[in-house]
């Protein structure tokens, strides 16, 4: 049986196909490995004795069995010998094949969560970036006229002391209007062309202990296996440089309370049959940023990405919203998890 579906034998979803009395006939490598159980073990088994909760996928199958649609049984639980049932959703799709009549699609719950997850955060990206540059447009034309009269004032004073006063208002719409460029600057397409992640990070490498010293040191577990990816230099270096250096910034900051250099470390894995946004991908680029700090704050965790949102005192709240966006243009996304004592950003992109 597995010589009719050699596409399904190569996919890291977990795929099975029944029969029309629901009797599985052929299971890829992909639900042995999720099932913890041979093919050969699978074949001839009544699909539905696999689950510990039946009811729901036993009518989704019904409902699939007299239609083309596909029907999806969230929450079923596979059944495991001296082990916790494990929590699957399943989307089954009619077919048309000799002896066959259904086809499931298995995945692990936690799955289909960080599926939504991602898509969730590109949404979310696209509508801030768009909100941050209407309001940007906003505030620039009143900060001119701002600077212009502060400028006018400074010539009729006389005493010197008053000018200072002139020049905090001139420095502030400076530093306001530098903010502003930075939102309203058009993120252009990338260049495309092919890139080495470990040079990309050896830069990045470079550039942060210049500007840390002594106080950060890094660690670095390269996959000499991971090929070129097609991307654009300049941005991946400036959106890994972002999240390192606030790994570096969170690790020397007064509250983190280090007493000796803190570690970033940067790991690289080439990943097999990966799904980014929705989509599959033969060869994927795994990065990871991991930190000693003392993490992300609760109450911003799930807004850090977001434009202006920084979790440190004087933070533009723009390198992490950069760096996403970066990432987007390369078809990847950027997941954080964090804990005290440990924060990991993790950067997946696909390898052509």
């Amino acid at each position: 049986m597995t010589s009719k579906f050699p596409g399904l034998d190569l996919l890291a979803t977990a795929v099975v196909a029944l029969d029309d009395a629901l009797v599985v006939r052929y299971a890829n490598p992909a639900a042995e490995n999720l099932l913890a159980t041979a093919a050969k073990s699978l074949i001839g088994q009544p699909f539905l004795a696999l689950f510990a909760e039946r009811a729901e996928l036993e009518k989704a199958l019904e409902e699939a069995r007299v239609t083309h649609w596909d029907y999806s049984a969230q929450n079923v639980s596979y059944a495991r010998a001296r082990r916790d049932p494990l929590p699957l959703s399943c989307v089954v799709t009619r077919i048309e094949s000799p002896g066959l009549a259904l086809l499931a699609e298995l995945r692990p719950i936690e799955q289909q969560l960080r599926l939504a997850r991602e898509e969730r955060l590109v949404s979310e990206q696209q509508a801030n970036r768009e909100l941050i540059r209407n309001l940007a447009h906003e505030i620039k034309n009143p900060l001119g006229g701002l600077r212009g009269s502060a400028q006018l004032l400074e010539r009729e004073l006389e005493r010197a002391e008053l000018r200072e006063y002139t020049q905090v208002i001139i420095k502030e719409a400076d530093r306001l209007q530098a903010l502003m460029d930075r939102l309203l600057t058009p993120h252009r397409a990338p260049r495309l062309g092919p890139v080495n992640i470990h040079e990309v990070l050896e830069r990045v490498r470079s550039l942060v202990l210049a500007e840390f010293g002594a106080q950060v040191a890094i660690r670095r577990e390269y996959d000499p296996s991971v090929p070129e990816l097609l991307g654009d230099r300049e941005q991946l270096i400036q959106a890994v440089l972002n999240i390192v250096r606030n790994a570096a910034q969170a690790l020397t900051s007064a509250e983190s309370g280090a007493r000796k250099p803190g570690t970033v470390t940067l790991i690289t894995r080439a990943q097999r049959q990966v799904t980014i946004l929705r989509r599959r991908h033969r060869l994927a680029l795994e990065l990871q940023v991991i930190d000693e700090g003392p993490g992300v704050e609760p109450e911003i965790r799930d807004r850090i990405f977001n434009p202006l949102v920084s979790g440190r005192d004087g933070g533009s709240g723009l390198g992490l919203s950069l760096a996403q966006t970066f990432v987007q243009y390369h078809h990847g996304v950027i997941e954080c998890e964090s804990r005290p004592g440990r924060t990991v950003f993790r950067i997946l992109l696909p390898l052509a």
